[in-house]
């Protein structure tokens, strides 16, 4: 994931109320965060009211952030606690409730580990570690240096059929895992994964 300012300057500048900053934040999470809402809602409207929700709260409680804050776990929190919420609003019509409980404790992780956002970025470094390594090149490249398929094939000598299809296997591996852990591994893997 391509980054235009680092963690700190972007805790830092919500913190001193700069909206261009809240639009980085923004360009970096949107879809992703209406992907993750709208795979559990199956309703544009009510994907677009939590990718809403989640940046006037993220914006509205700036002045909380601490210095060392980051803005990972702000975003899942805030997307989490927006999704909740809206099953919540929803609890007249009872299979939201049941919905929500199925996919908050079916995992095999434990939902209390699972809610940890600092143990599913463990388990995502644990995960990645158990690629074969050429796929844990092309993916690192991918997602942590922010190359596009023709710089990693540029860079690995390989052909872009074969980045893709390594990317594609890494990621269908990572989903499966996450998937597994239910809502809030899911919430991770299109947050921050795919």
């Amino acid at each position: 994931m391509k980054r235009i300012m680092d963690n700190q300057k972007l805790c830092e500048g919500l913190r001193n109320g700069d909206k261009t900053v809240l639009d980085e934040v923004y360009y970096l999470y949107h879809k992703k965060i209406f992907a993750f809402a709208l795979s559990y809602l199956k309703n544009q409207e009510d994907a677009y009211d939590i990718v809403q929700e989640v940046f006037i709260n993220i914006w509205n409680h700036r002045g909380d952030l601490k210095s060392d804050a980051r803005i990972e776990p702000l975003i899942f929190t805030a997307t989490k606690n927006a999704v909740i919420s809206l099953f919540r609003k929803k609890s007249t019509e009872k299979k939201y409730l049941e919905y929500l409980g199925n996919a908050t404790t079916s995992n095999n992780l434990g939902a209390e580990e699972l809610s940890d956002f600092g143990f599913l970025e463990e388990e995502y470094h644990s995960l990645i570690d158990q690629l074969p390594e050429k796929r844990r090149k092309v993916f690192m490249l991918s997602r942590q240096k922010g190359l596009t398929n023709k710089e990693i094939a540029k860079q690995l000598g390989v052909s872009e059929k074969t980045v893709e299809n390594q990317l594609t296997k890494a990621l269908a591996f990572l989903r499966e895992k996450f998937g597994s852990g239910g809502f809030l591994g899911l919430l991770f893997f299109h947050l921050f994964i795919s």
